[in-house]
């Protein structure tokens, strides 16, 4: 730091904030006939859940059966155990189906929220905006219980400063405890509230220095090739890039950015300005993820897919098809899903840290491999040929001129075909978000107004891409509640005083800009036909890029989130008068 041409320190601190999905946590649990203990969840973690509850009434873990249908919103909060041990208890003592459902108003003070922090950065860059130094010191508040006080800690600190190629970086960070609702898994996992820091420290730099914001980060990512760590204790310590585009997102938004857009005619009371952020993330945590599949082709020719990950607005249950489809030569209406139940055997870890595609993807590709290959066998038997002379293709197995139904094939190769497949999550992929923002900001009322809104994405060979357009849409809307709106407050007692919707301010629909979204053509050689992570990622980046917006406008570093306008208010009056 002494050494660098320009360097910058400043403190940070961001809010609590409540998952507010749609459903609130719940469920049923009731004792089969043979002493079984069944529960039904809104759950993102059926098998995790079913282990716990084993452990704690002591159970074999086959008579504890945890299965969720279409779960309503999850963002993390539902990776956690609130109301299945009460289930099972009430369930056990009176051997009579037992259900327990959460008010709004219990959802937001007896489950988790987001890691409240304050972060404190210093940045240094030579003369050229190369860094030199990376320095962040991190206080995480995690509240009653420590629910992955460690783990969020890890991520916030890993990948926030990981994308940059810097030669001295320095954490210093710790979780406490306090007695307040406790903070648990949210969706970016402390990505945001570190970015928020390090993204304007970049900003700060380039502005000392006299370089276009993009330029300097185009001189300080990293590269493929270029060394990184992961979080401490993780027994995989290689970050692999099995493809590469932030490169490609940068150029991506700096066109857009740079494109003319019709604008609102403004008075002079209004600022405008542009800001830009970039996150990465590695997919799955450090220990990894473990995910099994099973297919199998029916007498009627279509197929059957097991899989343990749960659907909870991820996309999983139309993509896991499509990526069984695609291999097996049929269409998706062919391939029943089973999924997100304990009964069905195998194991999955959850459905969080943006594993649905990736990892489980990953089971479903092998286990779909292996059973092309059986049933390509099957036909090369029947016709006395080369198993790799077969290929699949409308529901149908053909070698030449010969073709073979599906249906016809089962009576081939005797009782119906079934594969298995399983993935583990390491090698961890890396998946990259940029987001642009152009605002206006009213500089006598800290009324903020967006203009203009962009993010590309790096998600390898995108296997739904209407799908995943709408799970980067919905994680800028859900992180600009965050940035501009919502705050869990507590009181000097440690009491949540506004547990409902009506003083919880979501965005509306009005609300929320239309965000431009636009992909790197990138495929991934770790993921499942190419497919990287994209779930919780687009989320990450937009607090970041709207602080920088703003103070392009204003000329103001504004540090503390949400960027309210009674907060922006008191350092807008102070420079631009009343």
């Amino acid at each position: 730091l002494a050494a660098a041409a320009a360097t910058y320190e400043g403190t940070f601190t961001t809010q609590r904030v409540q998952h507010a999905a749609l459903e609130t946590h719940g469920g049923l649990a009731w004792l089969d006939d043979d002493g079984t203990l069944n529960v039904r969840s809104s759950t993102q973690v059926p098998f995790l859940t079913r282990r716990a509850l084993s452990e704690i009434f002591a159970l074999a873990p086959d008579k504890v059966r945890v299965f969720c249908e279409r779960v309503g919103g999850g963002f993390g909060g539902k990776q956690e155990m609130f109301v299945e041990d009460i289930l099972a208890l009430a369930a056990l003592k009176t051997k009579r189906p037992v259900k327990l459902e959460f008010t709004r108003e219990e959802q937001f003070i007896a489950t988790s929220t987001r890691h409240p922090m304050r972060v404190t950065v210093k940045a240094g860059a030579d003369k050229d905006g190369k860094l030199t130094a990376l320095q962040l010191d991190v206080l995480s508040n995690t509240g009653a219980y420590g629910n992955h006080a460690g783990p969020v800690l890890f991520h916030a600190c890993g990948e926030s400063i990981a994308v940059y190629n810097c030669p001295n970086k320095k954490v210093d960070a710790a979780a406490v405890y306090t007695n307040t609702v406790p903070a648990g898994a949210y969706r970016g996992y402390g990505l945001p509230q570190t970015t928020l820091a390090v993204e304007a420290a970049i900003d700060e730099l380039a502005l000392q220095l006299g370089i276009d914001p993009f330029e300097m980060r185009r001189r300080n990512i990293v590269r493929p090739g270029d060394p990184m760590l992961s979080p401490p204790g993780a027994e995989h310590s290689d970050v692999l890039y099995g493809s590469y585009g932030l490169d490609q997102c940068l150029d991506l938004v700096e066109r857009a950015m740079a494109e003319a857009t019709p604008t609102p005619e403004l008075s002079d009371e209004w600022l405008t300005g542009d800001g830009i952020a970039l996150t990465m993330i590695d997919t799955v945590p450090p220990d990894g993820h473990i995910a099994d599949a099973a297919i199998s082709l029916g007498a009627d020719g279509g197929f059957t897919l097991t899989v343990g990950t749960a659907e909870f607005g991820n996309g999983t249950s139309t993509v896991h098809r499509q990526i069984a489809a695609t291999i097996l030569g049929t269409t998706v209406d062919r391939i029943t899903l089973k999924q997100s139940d304990t009964s069905h055997g195998g194991h999955d870890t959850g459905a969080y840290g943006s594993t649905g595609t990736f990892v489980a993807g990953r089971a479903t590709q092998a286990a779909a491999e292996a059973l092309a290959e059986t049933i390509k066998r099957v036909a090369a038997d029947h016709w006395n040929v080369d198993p790799s002379e077969c290929r699949l293709a409308d529901d149908a197995v053909s070698s030449g001129a010969r073709r073979l139904p599906f249906t016809d094939l089962i009576k081939a190769g005797g009782p119906p075909l079934t594969a298995q497949g399983n993935s583990q999550g390491t090698p961890r992929s890396v998946a990259f978000n940029v987001q642009g923002f152009r605002v206006a900001v009213n500089k006598y009322t800290g009324v903020v107004r967006i203009l203009k809104s962009v993010q590309a994405a790096d998600a390898g060979r995108v296997a739904n891409p209407m799908q995943c357009r709408g799970q980067i849409e919905g994680g800028v809307a859900q992180s600009l509640g965050a940035a501009l709106y919502e705050e869990i407050v507590i009181d000097e007692t440690g009491r949540v005083i506004n547990p409902r919707f009506r003083d919880y301010h979501l965005p509306s629909y009005a609300d929320v800009p239309r965000t431009e979204v636009l992909f790197a053509e990138t495929t991934d050689t770790i993921g499942p036909l190419g497919a990287k992570s994209m779930s919780e990622s687009p989320y990450n980046p937009v607090s970041a890029a709207l602080g920088n917006a703003l103070r392009a406008a204003t000329g103001i570093r504004f540090t503390a989130t949400p960027f309210k306008p009674d907060r922006l208010f008191p350092l807008l009056q102070e420079k631009f008068g009343a």
